[in-house]
C-alpha cells in the first residue's frame, strides 16, 4: 500500500464557520459534526480536513490544493464574489493577481483565523529541477 495523507486537523476560533466557509469556496461537502470535536471538510475521496475549535494560541499553517483548470476557475470565482481578499504570492500584499510563474496558475488566500490557503493548476514543489 502506498502512503497517503487521511487527514489532518486545522485549529480555528470558530471551527463550523472555518468549514463552512472553505467548503463552500472549494465546493466540497462538510459537516457540522464528525468524529470527536471536529468539524470535517471531505476535500476528496482520501483527504478530510477536521476543523477543531481552539481556545488559545495556535500556529497559521499553509495549505495548498492542486486543482484543474476549470476547478482553479470556479473557485476563484467563488474568492472574488464573497469579496475576500486574494493575492499572487503567499505573504505578500493583497493584490488581487494570479501567479503565472510556475508554469501555472496559482492564488493565495488568508481565512479569518490567519491561515494561507492557496490553490494552484501547476505542482512547482512536485517538479524536477
Amino acid at each position: 500500500m502506498s502512503i497517503e495523507l487521511d487527514h489532518a486537523i486545522v485549529p480555528a476560533r470558530d471551527a463550523k464557520a472555518a468549514a463552512a466557509l472553505l467548503a463552500a469556496l472549494l465546493d466540497v461537502p462538510w459537516s457540522a459534526t464528525g468524529v470527536g470535536p471536529f468539524c470535517p471538510v471531505y476535500v476528496n475521496d482520501g483527504l478530510t480536513l477536521d476543523f477543531d475549535t481552539a481556545d488559545g494560541p495556535f500556529p497559521v499553517q499553509h495549505y495548498c490544493f492542486r486543482v484543474g483548470e476549470a476547478d482553479f476557475d470556479r473557485i476563484l470565482q467563488r474568492i472574488q464574489a464573497r469579496g475576500i481578499a486574494y493575492r499572487s504570492t503567499p505573504h505578500g500584499p493583497v493584490d488581487r493577481q494570479v501567479n503565472t510563474q510556475h508554469a501555472g496558475r496559482i492564488v493565495y488566500w488568508s481565512e479569518p483565523d490567519g491561515h494561507v490557503w492557496e490553490a494552484l493548476t501547476v505542482s512547482y514543489a512536485r517538479r524536477p529541477r
